[in-house]
């Protein structure tokens, strides 16, 4: 007999996504030929940038030469990419050692597969509301879970306090779904809880570059302590548009002992037995993403989206409807008009105003109320979506 592993019978059935692709589809049956405008979709809308095509290509060139073909890759990534990644925190006062850098197919990846090299009896925090990978794969492994209460009243931001009891915390700012960015005092907070409780931070950065403000931090590492306490996880999916392509990091430094054992040789170990390696094609696309023509091309992607998010918000503001996130980040959360709930709002904003966005509650019982739209759309439909949304509101 084969036995399962009944920590899967636990999860949730995930039917947000599924749930809002069939009310599109039975709305556009009705009403054939409706210009729907989607902006609940957390993919980028941008081609890559032209520096990483031509990298890819001249990769893809040394592929189809037995001089300069490559096999299997280092599992932690090529130096050439690790040391642009090294390069690219110490322009922002970040010292990181080569080794303490692990390049991988993104985030989402890392953030589930960290868990292995932790013990199942370790208590786990997670935000709500939250991007539900958290949540998922700590059930999975069986760990027991606590909730830090995500509101109005503390603007997306939940900070610890006397009733924090966890060893892995996870911490994602800017966040997804709200938007919302912790300060450097907040983290600092955080940072000091988790030095004084031995607890490890789990620190989602993988919207850092949407940061504009230069008070807010786009690092956990900008932090005094946090090499002794957190893993710092990005990716290059909204920064650089490789949600197709799959590239991303993960930075465990060496600093990081618990229990007598360095997280990084625990890290290295795992990804070496159970991870064959980015290709080589796409870490030389991610390395030219690196470089000073790469970041000015990125960097006007970025202003676009920003660009997104700016329509979206000023929408809201003359409306007068409370939102977390949009200036540094590209997801914006609005707390539903007339105390309508998120599927409410959703039915109605879709028959209303042909527009489709994201309902909170899908993030957890603290999104219930509220409503994610997204800046990943072109310019001109952001503007007709805002316009389409102003009318039914106003």
């Amino acid at each position: 007999m084969v036995y399962i592993n009944k920590n899967y019978t636990n999860l949730t059935e995930n039917y947000l996504f599924s749930e809002i692709a069939r009310k599109i589809s039975e709305y556009s049956a009705r009403n054939p030929g409706t210009d729907i405008i989607k902006m609940g979709i957390g993919d980028v809308t941008l081609p890559l940038c032209d520096e990483a095509i031509r990298a890819m290509t001249r990769a893809v060139s040394e592929m189809g030469k037995a001089e300069t073909f490559h096999g299997y890759g280092p599992e932690q990534g090529y130096d050439f990419l690790r040391q642009k990644i090294r390069s690219y925190y110490a322009d922002r006062k970040i010292q990181l050692d080569e080794d303490e850098i692990f390049v991988s197919d993104g985030a989402k990846s890392d953030l589930g597969n960290i868990l292995d090299i932790f013990g199942k009896e370790n208590r786990v925090l997670i935000p709500d509301p939250v991007y539900p990978v958290y949540v998922d794969t700590n059930i999975m492994d069986g760990r027991s879970i606590s909730f830090a209460d995500a509101d109005r009243e503390n603007n997306f931001l939940p900070m610890p306090n006397e009733n924090t009891h966890a060893e892995l915390i996870y911490i994602c700012s800017p966040n997804n779904p709200t938007g919302a960015v912790y300060s450097r005092s907040q983290l600092k907070s955080w940072v000091d809880f988790a030095l004084q409780n031995g607890s490890v931070i789990l620190f989602d950065a993988a919207y850092e570059s949407f940061v504009s403000s230069p008070d807010l931090p786009r690092s956990i590492y900008e932090i005094e302590g946090a090499k002794y306490c957190a893993v710092e996880f990005c990716s290059l999916s909204k920064t650089a548009g490789f949600t197709g392509t799959r590239c991303g990091y993960t930075i465990v430094p060496k600093s990081l002992v618990f229990d007598k054992y360095r997280l990084n040789k625990l890290w290295l170990r795992r990804q070496t037995t159970k991870f064959n390696g980015v290709s080589y094609i796409v870490q030389r696309g991610a390395e030219a993403v690196f470089g000073e023509t790469g970041q000015k091309q990125i960097k006007a992607n970025i202003d676009y989206y920003r660009e997104n998010a700016k329509l979206i918000t000023s929408a809201l503001d003359k409306l007068g409807i409370y939102y977390t996130g949009g200036k540094n980040s590209p997801y914006i959360w609005m707390e539903c008009p007339d105390g309508m709930n998120s599927w409410q709002f959703f039915d109605c904003l879709l028959s209303g105003a042909n527009v489709v966005g994201t309902p909170g509650s899908g993030f957890g019982k603290n999104g219930e109320g509220f409503f994610r739209l997204t800046a990943f759309s072109t310019n001109e439909k952001t503007a007709e979506a805002m316009e389409r949304l102003s009318g039914l509101l106003a």
